[in-house]
């Protein structure tokens, strides 16, 4: 079992305990799904599109790939006798060769992806709590709790600031705009 999944439930437990003490004293909480304000961000949109279009030629080339595979296999298993049999050990080979590359362009792809969007979101995510902390200063909050799909069994709409946060982050890490294609 995750370290994560065992320590989540018990910090929202002391969390929602801390708000239940502090709520005789006309506390302000406020609720916010990090993971949703994070996405929504033009910062997340912008590094996505950009790790698409990075990984777009290889994802090109392994479909292409696929597409030859599928030719060897529909060749190997079209009329039985059609080819000589060093035809046909050429095609396995063939077919070998491209699965094996097929295998490891995908094993990369995975890599990377994972891998940009680790880096992506470990630098936005601290200046997410930047935000988040700031905002709850200036909104006078004295209790910001994280909180997504199962973290919460309710809370009233009012007290969800995920769509300020994100506007805020937008505002303080604004994205250049994209550079016109060059002129050929």
């Amino acid at each position: 079992m995750s370290f994560q999944k065992v320590l989540r439930p018990l910090v929202v437990c002391s969390a929602l305990f801390a708000a239940a003490q502090l709520a005789t004293a006309q506390t302000k909480v406020a609720v916010i799904s990090l993971q949703r304000a994070l996405f929504e961000t033009a910062e997340i949109k912008k590094a996505d599109a950009d790790m698409q279009a990075t990984l777009l030629p290889r994802q090109a080339q392994g479909k292409k790939l696929q597409e030859d595979l599928a030719a060897i296999t529909q060749k190997l298993q079209g009329d039985p006798g059609k080819l000589t049999p060093q035809a046909e050990f050429d095609l396995n080979a063939e077919g070998k060769r491209k699965q094996v590359e097929l295998t490891r362009i995908q094993e990369d792809l995975q890599a990377d992806a994972e891998k940009m969007r680790t880096e992506v979101l470990s630098k936005s995510s601290d200046k997410m709590q930047a935000v988040v902390k700031k905002l709850a200063e200036e909104k006078g909050y004295d209790l910001v709790l994280v909180v997504d799909t199962q973290m919460a069994l309710y809370f009233k709409p009012a007290m969800d600031i995920t769509g300020e946060a994100t506007a805020a982050y937008d505002k303080a890490y604004p994205v250049p705009p994209a550079a016109p294609p060059a002129k050929k």
